[in-house]
């Protein structure tokens, strides 16, 4: 099977920084997670998301936090939260690390 992403397909997924304006625990998650809201600014707005990310990150460390996500998923019930977007992280033996950038910079932005 050839499994190979090619340059057309990787140009439709829209990925965005924005900021973590808001976090709350998710105590019907099957997996330990929290409830995300992400501003992304302007042009797209405030997104919600799940993140299974309890392991590594106390909310305090998050809530400020510029992450990275995909910003055009069709929503996706997760329990009775309505998932809108997908945060992206590398997963390790430790939890999942949020991918993000090392300097802020504007919300919204897209990742090339």
């Amino acid at each position: 099977m050839d499994n190979n992403l090619t340059w057309e397909i990787f140009e439709q997924s829209d990925m965005r920084i924005g900021t973590v304006i808001e976090v709350l625990h998710f105590p019907e998650a099957i997996k330990p997670a929290y409830k995300l809201r992400i501003d992304f600014g302007h042009e797209i707005g405030i997104k919600q998301s799940s993140a299974q990310i309890t392991v590594r990150y106390n909310p305090e460390d998050l809530l400020g936090k510029q992450v990275i996500a995909v910003v055009n998923f069709p929503s996706k019930k997760i329990g009775p939260w309505q998932s809108e977007c997908l945060v992206l992280g590398i997963t390790t033996p430790q939890g999942v690390v949020l991918l993000s950038a090392d300097s802020k910079v504007s919300n919204g932005l897209r990742i090339h």
